[in-house]
């Protein structure tokens, strides 16, 4: 998740302070991606570095106030219209574990593997349950339907991405078999004979053919 373009989507609805950013934020993403008050004033400043936002007065609180430039909706437009890069995709703990598993003293890969898949499915069913009551929620109409329906998206590709990793920790489970199962089978390698000690001799002199 970009915070620094997240940012420039809530200032597109109009000029915020950083703390009313930061709440926005959360609860746009349904605080997947939580973030620090330092987190959205050191991007804010990048942001107003890069002339894509300006201090744009107080509230009546006091609050220094953020506003979008065109510059800034410039660059969020071109956001919306890029896909996301995925020439080089996040580290994932849970691959790096099994890769490190694999053949590791004492490891039982296939009880990793089931102890994965029961957290997997725990916060498969938790999702769902959020899911429902963030429908619940849009169709109701009681509160903001905006971040409502945000919310929904982000339930929904956590739910298909954690559909995703109990597949691929199925299909890592079946692989393993199938080459445990092909290693029982294949029978042992011959032990190669062992070598003499010195080199190979020719034959003696006396051994070999007189001339006539």
């Amino acid at each position: 998740m970009s915070i620094r373009h997240g940012l420039l989507a809530l200032l597109e609805r109009g000029p915020r302070y950083g703390s009313r950013l930061r709440t926005e934020f959360e609860s746009r993403t349904g605080s997947t991606w939580p973030l620090n008050v330092g987190q959205v004033y050191t991007t804010l400043a990048r942001l107003e570095r890069d002339g894509l936002v300006v201090p744009g007065g107080e509230d009546a609180a006091g609050h220094t106030l953020y506003a979008i430039t065109d510059a800034g909706r410039d660059e969020l437009r071109a956001w919306y219209e890029r896909p996301v890069d995925r020439t080089n995709p996040p580290r994932d703990e849970l691959s790096i574990k099994l890769a490190m598993a694999v053949g590791a003293p004492g490891v039982d890969i296939r009880a990793v593997i089931q102890a994965q898949r029961h957290a997997t499915v725990r916060a498969m069913q938790d999702y769902t349950r959020l899911k429902a009551q963030a429908i619940t929620a849009v169709e109701s109409g009681r509160s903001d339907e905006r971040d409502d329906l945000a919310w929904l998206l982000v339930l929904e590709q956590l739910i298909f991405q954690t559909e995703a990793e109990a597949r691929w920790l199925d299909h890592s489970e079946s692989r393993l078999v199938r080459l445990a199962a092909r290693a029982a089978t294949e029978p042992a390698a011959p032990e190669a004979e062992s070598a003499p000690a010195g080199p190979v001799a020719g034959p003696s002199r006396s051994a070999r053919p007189r001339r006539s």
